[in-house]
C-alpha cells in the first residue's frame, strides 16, 4: 500500500520545486568544479591560448544566460497566470473538487520545478563569471555551465508544450471524468476484500480517542497501526469510515484484546485533513463524480450529455465493484494475523451513492434517464443475487418518478426505454 506520507506530498504543490531548487544548487556546484577543473587542465599545460578562447565562448554566452535570467520570471508568472484562470474555470463548470487535479498533476509540478531551476541556475551561473580577462590569472570559465542554461531552457521549452496541452486536456470533461474514475479504480482495488464474517473479534479493551483540530479523516498509517497491535498481541478496528468528519473527543480506534497499545503512536497514525483525498477514500471518486453531473443537469447549467457521461464512469466503477468483497478490509500482519480492520462502504452503499440523487435530478431529462436504466440493466447482468436489490430499487424509484413526473403517455415511454447513450 502506499506510504501516507508519498500521498500528502502529492497533494502538496510545494514539494517538488523546493526539491528541484535543492538539487538544481548542487548541479551548480558540480558544473562550476568541471569548470575549474577545465581551466586548472589547461593551465598546467600551459595552453593559456584554449583559456582565452574559452573565455571568448564563455563572454558570449554570458548575454543568452542573462537574458535568460531576466525573462524567465516573467515566463513563469504569465504561464501560470493563465494555469490558474483555467483551474477556475474548470472547477466553476464541474466541481470545486477537480482542483485536486490540478495540484496532484505531475506535468504542473515538473514544469513549475525546472521553469524555477532555470531561473536560479542561471543567475548561479552570473555569479561565476569574473572581471578578469588575462588568462593567465583566469581561474574558472563557466563554459560547463553555459551549455547547462542552455539545456535547461529547451527542456523548459519542452516541458511547456506539454503542459499546455496537458491543462487544455484538463479542461475538458471527458479526461476529467477518466482520471477520476481511475484513481477511484485504483482504491477500488486496494480497499476492496475481507468481509464483516470472516474474522470474529476478542472483546474490546479500550478506545483511541481523537486529539487536536477536527476534520476529515484523511488515511491512516496502516503500516504502523499492524506493527503496534502486533507488538501488543492486539486486533485494531477504526470505528470511523475514511473520509469522515471527526471532532476532538471522537473515538477513532477500537483495542481489541492483548495489552495497552501505545496511545500515542496509534493516534500519530492517523491522519486528519481538511477535505478527503484518494489514498484510501473508497467513495471520493464516485462522489466526485455524481458532483460534476449534479451540476451538468442544475438549471443554470442544463448539460445532460456531461451528466452522460459521469453516468458512463459511474456504471463502469460499480462494474468493477460488482464482484468484489466489500464492507470490511482485514489488515493482516506477516504471520497472516489480522491485526486491523477497517470498515468501508459496501455494496449497497455505492449504488445508493451513485445513484441517489441523480436518480431525484433525472426525471426532467429523458436522456441522463434512459442512460440510467440501461446502466442499472448492466449491471444486473454482472451481479449476484444478493447484490441485485439496492439496482431494482433504484430502477423502480426512477420508474416512478418519471411517470408522476413526465404528463405525456409518449414522452413518458421515451423516457423509460434504455439507451448507453442516452439519446443515441
Amino acid at each position: 500500500m502506499l506510504s501516507p506520507l508519498r500521498e500528502h506530498l502529492r497533494d502538496t504543490f510545494w514539494f517538488a520545486p523546493t526539491a528541484g531548487l535543492v538539487c538544481v544548487v548542487v548541479l551548480w556546484l558540480v558544473a562550476a568544479g568541471l569548470d575549474a577543473e577545465i581551466v586548472e587542465y589547461l593551465r598546467e599545460r600551459r595552453a593559456y591560448d584554449e583559456i582565452g578562447d574559452l573565455t571568448a565562448i564563455a563572454e558570449d554566452a554570458k548575454t543568452i544566460v542573462t537574458t535568460v535570467s531576466s525573462a524567465m520570471m516573467t515566463f513563469i508568472g504569465v504561464v501560470f497566470s493563465i494555469s490558474l484562470v483555467a483551474v477556475q474555470m474548470a472547477s466553476g463548470q464541474l466541481t470545486p473538487r477537480v482542483v485536486r487535479i490540478f495540484v496532484r498533476s505531475r506535468i504542473s509540478k515538473l514544469t513549475l520545478t525546472v521553469f524555477l531551476s532555470t531561473f536560479l541556475f542561471s543567475l548561479l551561473v552570473l555569479t561565476s563569471y569574473e572581471s578578469e580577462t588575462q588568462p593567465e590569472r583566469v581561474t574558472a570559465v563557466p563554459l560547463v555551465q553555459s551549455v547547462v542554461t542552455l539545456g535547461l531552457v529547451g527542456l523548459s521549452l519542452l516541458l511547456f508544450i506539454a503542459y499546455v496541452t496537458t491543462t487544455l486536456r484538463l479542461m475538458q470533461v471527458g479526461p476529467v471524468v477518466d482520471r477520476i474514475t481511475r484513481e477511484a479504480l485504483r482504491v477500488l482495488v486496494r480497499q476492496s476484500g475481507g468481509g464483516p464474517d470472516q474474522v470474529a473479534l476478542p472483546g474490546e479493551t479500550g478506545r483511541v480517542v481523537h486529539r487536536g483540530r477536527a476534520g476529515v479523516l484523511r488515511d491512516v498509517d496502516v503500516a504502523r497501526l499492524v506493527r503496534v497491535a502486533r507488538r501488543q498481541g492486539a486486533v485494531l478496528r477504526l470505528i470511523p469510515r475514511i473520509g469522515d468528519y471527526v471532532v476532538p473527543g471522537t473515538p477513532v480506534l477500537a483495542v481489541h484484546g492483548g495489552r495497552e497499545p501505545d496511545v500515542g503512536a496509534l493516534r500519530s497514525a492517523v491522519s486528519v485533513g481538511v477535505e478527503r483525498t484518494f489514498h484510501q477514500d473508497m467513495g471520493f471518486g464516485l462522489r466526485q463524480l455524481v458532483d460534476i453531473a449534479l451540476r451538468a443537469m442544475s438549471p443554470a447549467v442544463n448539460d445532460p450529455t456531461t451528466a452522460v457521461q459521469c453516468l458512463d464512469r459511474i456504471v463502469q466503477f460499480l462494474a468493477a465493484a460488482a464482484p468484489r468483497p466489500l464492507g470490511t478490509v482485514l489488515h493482516r500482519d506477516r504471520r497472516g494475523w489480522v491485526r486491523l480492520v477497517q470498515d468501508v462502504p459496501d455494496w449497497d452503499d455505492l449504488v445508493d451513492l451513485g445513484f441517489a440523487e441523480l436518480r431525484r435530478c433525472a426525471v426532467e431529462s429523458p436522456q441522463v434517464t434512459r442512460r440510467m436504466l440501461a446502466g442499472i440493466d448492466d449491471l444486473l447482468l454482472l451481479v449476484e443475487e444478493d447484490r441485485r436489490e439496492p439496482l431494482l430499487r433504484h430502477r423502480a424509484l426512477l420508474e416512478q418518478a418519471v411517470e408522476r413526473t413526465v404528463a405525456q403517455p409518449a414522452d413518458r415511454v421515451f423516457a423509460l426505454e434504455p439507451d448507453r447513450q442516452g439519446i443515441g
